[in-house]
C-alpha cells in the first residue's frame, strides 16, 4: 500500500512539471507561498507585519497545506513558488521521482515535534515495541513522520509487512487514534499534540537523534523559480532569517501572540510547540553540518530507507544538485551589508 500511494503521487507530480514552464510569466506580479497551520515559526510574525511584501515589492498569496507531499505537487503544477517548512522526506520523494526542486534554507529542526504515539490502553512502550506487529497505524505517507516511522520500526525489529498502514494526515490520524480506529499513529504539529492525549510516544526526540533519526524542514522552491528569481528569493530568505534572529534575541509575548494568531493556535499551545523547535542561524545553515554538506548526505540516506521500504523505486546518485545555497548566501551578504 505504501508503495502504490507514494509512487502514484510521484508520477502525478512529475506529469505536472510541464506547468513550471509558464511559472515566471504567470506570477510576475505576485507569488504564492505554501506554509503549515499549527506550526508556530518566527517568520509568521513577519508574515503578519507585511515584511515579506515590503521586501519583495509584490503581492504574496499565503496558502496553508496539511502535508509536504501536497506542497511538492503544488510546486510541480506551478501553483506554488516557495514552500516553507517542507519536510525533508517529502522533498526527497519528489526529487527522487524526477521533480526539479531545490532546498534553499533550513527552516526548523524539531526532533520532539514529530513522532509516533501508541494508544494508551495497549500499554506498549520502547521495551515492548515488538508487540506492535499486526497492529494498524496511521501515517502521512512520504512525510518526515513517515521516515521516522520507518526508522523506528526498523530499530524495533517490527516488520512492515505485519502492519496495516493507513495514509492519513496528522489531524485525521489523531482522530482515528482517539476513536480506536488505529492502534498507533504518527504525525507532527497540532495533530501530534492531540495524539498524545490518547497515548504515549515510543522514543523521545533525544533518543531518536541518538539513533541518527534527524527531523528538520526546509524551504524549497522549483529550480526554475530559483534560476529566474534569485534576488527575489534571497530577499525572501533574508526576511525569514531576520525573524529568526529577532526571536532568538527576544522571544517576547508580543511576537509570540502574532505567531500564534498566524498559526491558528492559542498562545499557550504555540508557546509549548515552539519550545521544541530550533531555528539555525544563516551561518549554521551554510556550514558543513547543514546545507554545506550534511543535508545532501542525509537526503541520500532518507531516499535509501524509502527504497528499502518499497516506498519509492530508486534514489538519485547524489542529492547535492538538490541543494542551492546561492540565494541564502546572497541573503547573508544583504544582512552583513545592512541592505
Amino acid at each position: 500500500m505504501i508503495k502504490k500511494t507514494t509512487t502514484s503521487f510521484v508520477a502525478g507530480a512529475v506529469m505536472a512539471l510541464t506547468g513550471q514552464a509558464a511559472l515566471a510569466d504567470a506570477h510576475s506580479g505576485e507569488i504564492t507561498v505554501a506554509y503549515f497551520l499549527e506550526w508556530p515559526m518566527p517568520l509568521l510574525a513577519a508574515k503578519a507585519s507585511g515584511a515579506y511584501e515590503e521586501a519583495l515589492g509584490k503581492k504574496i498569496n499565503w496558502v496553508s497545506f496539511e502535508t509536504g507531499t501536497a506542497m511538492s505537487a503544488a510546486m510541480a503544477s506551478g501553483d506554488v513558488q516557495i514552500s516553507i517548512s517542507q519536510g525533508v522526506p517529502p522533498f526527497v520523494v519528489a526529487a527522487s521521482g524526477g521533480q526539479d526542486i531545490q532546498v534553499v534554507d533550513v527552516a526548523v529542526s524539531y526532533s520532539d515535534n514529530d513522532n509516533c504515539v501508541v494508544k494508551a490502553d495497549l500499554e506498549i512502550d520502547k521495551d515492548s515495541a515488538s508487540e506492535l506487529a499486526g497492529k494498524k497505524v496511521a501515517v502521512p505517507l512520504g512525510t518526515a513522520a513517515h521516515y521516522g516511522f520507518l526508522r523506528q520500526m526498523d530499530h524495533f525489529g517490527v516488520s512492515l509487512d505485519s502492519l496495516q498502514i493507513v495514509d492519513m494526515a496528522p489531524p485525521e490520524g489523531a482522530a482515528a487514534l482517539s476513536q480506536g480506529a488505529v492502534d498507533f499513529a504518527c504525525g507532527y504539529g497540532g495533530g501530534l499534540t492531540r495524539m498524545k492525549e490518547y497515548g504515549n510516544v515510543l522514543l523521545t526526540g533525544d533518543e531518536k537523534e541518538e539513533l541518527g533519526i534527524l527531523v528538520f524542514d526546509v524551504t524549497s522552491v522549483p529550480a526554475s523559480y530559483a534560476a529566474e528569481n534569485g534576488e527575489e528569493l534571497a530577499k525572501f530568505l533574508k526576511v525569514s532569517a531576520e525573524a529568526n534572529a529577532q526571536w532568538a534575541a527576544d522571544p517576547s509575548d508580543e511576537m509570540l501572540a502574532q505567531i500564534a494568531e498566524q498559526s491558528g493556535m492559542d498562545l499557550e499551545a504555540a508557546r509549548s510547540a515552539i519550545a521544541t523547535f530550533k531555528f539555525p542561524t544563516v551561518e549554521d545553515q551554510l556550514s558543513e553540518r547543514w546545507l554545506g554538506g550534511n543535508a545532501a548526505t542525509f537526503m541520500k540516506g532518507v531516499a535509501e530507507v524509502f527504497v528499502a521500504a518499497g516506498s519509492i523505486d530508486s534514489a538519485l546518485d547524489s542529492y547535492e544538485g538538490a541543494v542551492n545555497t546561492a540565494p541564502l548566501t546572497a541573503a547573508k551578504e544583504m544582512m552583513d551589508s545592512g541592505s
